[in-house]
């Protein structure tokens, strides 16, 4: 298996298992969901490029997790945004692949879309590096 859908899987399972953030949303989706009630949680894109040395196979991935809320102000995102960091922390990679670091890259807070009652959309990107086990 890739080390992009591992990874991926991986940290969709961390989000779904943690229950501060079950507290938070109405469901954590792997993709963007087409229709689903706000507040909601989903993994989006996932970037990879090589990573490794002479003796170590690994890749370097931009994992985007995005956090949709319907509030007129931003507020809730805050404590919405808090949980995807612990969540990165216990994501434990499957499938012949071991995170060995996960950094956040930049996250951004705007308007979900246009009008009054539009809702606000977190966007937090991490750089991830994994290298594939031996055996």
């Amino acid at each position: 298996m890739s080390a992009e859908v591992a990874v991926r899987g991986a940290l969709v399972a961390a989000l779904r298992a943690d229950g501060a953030l079950a507290a938070l949303v109405n469901g954590v989706h792997d993709g963007e969901p087409g229709r689903a009630g706000a507040p909601y949680a989903f993994v989006g894109e996932c970037l990879g490029a090589d990573w490794g040395g002479k003796d170590v196979d690994g890749r370097e991935l931009r994992l985007t997790v995005g956090l949709v809320v319907a509030d007129a102000a931003p507020a809730r995102l805050a404590a919405m945004m808090a949980r995807v960091g612990p969540a990165m922390e216990a994501a434990e990679a499957a499938d012949g692949w071991r995170i060995v670091s996960a950094r956040l890259a930049r996250s951004r807070v705007a308007p979900a879309g246009r009008g009054e009652g539009a809702g606000w959309r977190a966007t937090i990107d991490w750089r991830v590096r994994a290298v594939r086990e031996a055996g």
